[in-house]
C-alpha cells in the first residue's frame, strides 16, 4: 500500500514504529456506533485501540471502547480516569489485551489528534492511530492507520509526523455483507424519544390509511374480500383499549410532559459531567 504525504504537528512522542495493523470487523462496528450514539455537541468520537503487537512487527487491533472527551481550537480535555476505569475492567476480563493505540472518527489526521497522540504515548509505546471516516468525504468509508514519529533539531522536538502505514481488514463473509450495507446507510444521529416517537406515528398513521383503503375496496367490491385479513383488522381493533378521545388526549400529553422532563435532567446531567470532566482533567495536569 502506498503511503500517503505526512501531516505534521507540534510533538513529543517517541520515533520508532510498527510496521502494519490489522483490524477485526467488531472493532469498525463498535467505532460507528459509538459515532452515531455520540453527544449533541461532539464532532467526532475518540477512543482506545485494544489488541497486541505480533513478532512480525504488526499491530493486530481486536477491541476498542470510547474515551469521553472535549475539544476547541487549541485544547483537548480527556477523561483520563474513565480511560483507566475501563482498561482496567478489560483486562479483568482479557488480560492478553493490552492499550496498542486509540481511534478517532473523520477523515484524517487534525490537528487536536496530536495532543491525543501525546497522551496515548505516555500510556504505550509506539501507539497507532486509526481513522474511520464516518462522514463518507469521499463518498467511502475511508479506514486508515497511522504511525508517529519525531522531526528533531538537536536535542529539540520540532515536531510529529503522522505517516500511514498499511491496513489490513479482518473479515469473514457475514462480515463483509454487513460492512457493505454499513458503508450504503448513511445514519448521522440515533433519533431521541421525541423524533422516535413521531417517525412512529407516521408510519402508523399510513399503515391505518392502508387499511382504509383496503377496507373500502372490499365494501365497494373492487378487491375480493380475504378472511385472513378481515380476522387480523378485527383482532388489532378489539386489541385496542377503549378511550374516549378527551382521555386518550390527556394519556398522550403526559407522556409527552414526561419525555420532555427527561431530555431536560438529562441535559442537566450532561452539563454536569462535561464539567467534573474539565475538572478533573486539570487537576491530572496539575
Amino acid at each position: 500500500m502506498a503511503t500517503s504525504p505526512a501531516l505534521l504537528f507540534p510533538s513529543t512522542s517517541s520515533s520508532a514504529s510498527p510496521s502494519s495493523a490489522r483490524v477485526e470487523a467488531v472493532v469498525l462496528f463498535n467505532i460507528c456506533d459509538s459515532y452515531v450514539r455520540r453527544p449533541d455537541q461532539a464532532d467526532r468520537v475518540i477512543g482506545t485501540l485494544l489488541g497486541s503487537l505480533l513478532p512480525d512487527g504488526t499491530v493486530h487491533v481486536r477491541n476498542s471502547y470510547v474515551v469521553p472527551h472535549s475539544e476547541s481550537a487549541d485544547q483537548v480535555a480527556i477523561d483520563i480516569e474513565y480511560h483507566h476505569n475501563m482498561y482496567a475492567s478489560h483486562q479483568k476480563v482479557n488480560p492478553k489485551e493490552v492499550i496498542v493505540g486509540w481511534f478517532s472518527t473523520g477523515f484524517g489526521v487534525s490537528g487536536g489528534s496530536t495532543l491525543i497522540h501525546d497522551f496515548y504515548s505516555r500510556e504505550v509505546q509506539n501507539p497507532i492511530h486509526l481513522t474511520v471516516d464516518t462522514g463518507f468525504t469521499r463518498g467511502e468509508a475511508s479506514i486508515k492507520a497511522y504511525i508517529s514519529s519525531n522531526l528533531s533539531l538537536g536535542d529539540r522536538h520540532l515536531a510529529a509526523q503522522f505517516q500511514e502505514i498499511p491496513l489490513d481488514l479482518r473479515m469473514i463473509e457475514a462480515e463483509k455483507a454487513g460492512f457493505e450495507i454499513l458503508k450504503s446507510t448513511m445514519v448521522e444521529k440515533l433519533p431521541n424519544d421525541l423524533e422516535g416517537m413521531e417517525s412512529s406515528m407516521e408510519k402508523l398513521y399510513i399503515l391505518i390509511d392502508e387499511i382504509y383503503k383496503y377496507v373500502d375496496d372490499v365494501v365497494e367490491g373492487r378487491v375480493a374480500p380475504d378472511n385472513k385479513i378481515g380476522r387480523f383488522i378485527s383482532e388489532s381493533v378489539a386489541s385496542m383499549p377503549k378511550l374516549s378521545p378527551a382521555s386518550f388526549d390527556k394519556l398522550f400529553n403526559d407522556k409527552i410532559q414526561d419525555n420532555l422532563a427527561l431530555v431536560y435532567l438529562s441535559s442537566i446531567t450532561r452539563t454536569q459531567i462535561s464539567i467534573a470532566e474539565k475538572l478533573n482533567t486539570a487537576a491530572q495536569v496539575l
